[in-house]
């Protein structure tokens, strides 16, 4: 049971008949969250936001990542497990064999329900092929929200005739996630060129001063390009998830890509 979606349908169910009272408290017995003894899970994050509670499985025993999945998907019909090592893959697919796994993100997902992707499109953008990790992760942030992805990697400010050959997707994009690392000047370029709304990435990659990733984020909340927002150091998922409430804000109503 979806909990955005199920807890509406259970109510309907309820008030036409279709389903005894009963049952329904028995569906709705983990809300308003469901305790495993080592976690917590906020069963109600879906109503409230739009996005399942996703399992950041950094810190976390592979089998208590695994166990969290399960709960999660069992509420929700999908689960995304970001910063997942490769113990905690295996674990997650003795569970499901048919998850998908993304090595560079470190991400892992299963979600069992129609696709209902929101109408417009993100563009992630890295500066360099270093920062594909974390441009990796903030895409598959996205599409489990429900968007549309394209990615274009290595258009950094070292060769500016390389991004100028990608405008037309810049300026097509409901929402542009620009992923840098080195001294982080990528977004600004970027937010200077379109009107879109652009959401910068910071990344620990870089020598020396860049002190991973401190440069980049400075830059970027320094930058004097308007329609600019940046998030945390490598917080591809916090990039992701933003992208496409904008999207889908952007996109209701319309058909989808």
């Amino acid at each position: 049971m979806g909990t955005a979606d199920g807890l509406g349908e259970v109510l309907r169910l309820v008030a036409s008949g279709e389903l005894a009272v009963d049952e329904a408290l028995r569906q709705l017995s983990d809300l308003p969250f469901a305790d495993l003894g080592f976690a917590r899970l906020d069963t109600l994050r879906e109503a409230r936001t739009g996005v399942p509670e996703v399992v950041f499985a950094e810190g976390k025993e592979p089998a208590e990542t695994a166990s969290i999945a399960r709960r999660l998907w069992a509420l929700h019909g999908r689960v995304l497990v970001t910063r997942a090592s490769a113990p905690a893959e295996a674990a997650l697919r003795a569970w499901r064999p048919d998850l998908r796994w993304n090595p560079r993100a470190r991400t892992a997902s299963v979600d069992d329900r129609a696709p209902r992707p929101a109408g417009g499109r993100i563009l992630v953008l890295t500066a360099g092929t270093a920062d594909l990790p974390v441009a990796e992760e903030a895409a598959e942030a996205a599409a489990f929200c429900g968007s549309a992805v394209e990615r274009i990697p290595d258009v950094g400010v070292a060769g500016l005739h390389r991004l100028v050959s990608v405008l037309p997707a810049l300026r097509a994009a409901e929402a542009i996630i620009v992923v840098a690392g080195m001294e982080g000047a990528l977004p600004g370029v970027v937010a200077g060129l379109t009107d879109r709304p652009v959401i910068a990435v910071p990344t620990s990659v870089g020598y020396g001063v860049s002190a991973g990733g401190y440069a980049a984020l400075l830059t970027m909340l320094s930058s004097c390009s308007a329609g600019l927002a940046v998030v945390n150091i490598d917080n591809g998922f916090g990039a992701g998830v933003l992208a496409h409430r904008i999207n889908a804000r952007a996109s209701a109503g319309r058909p989808s890509v």
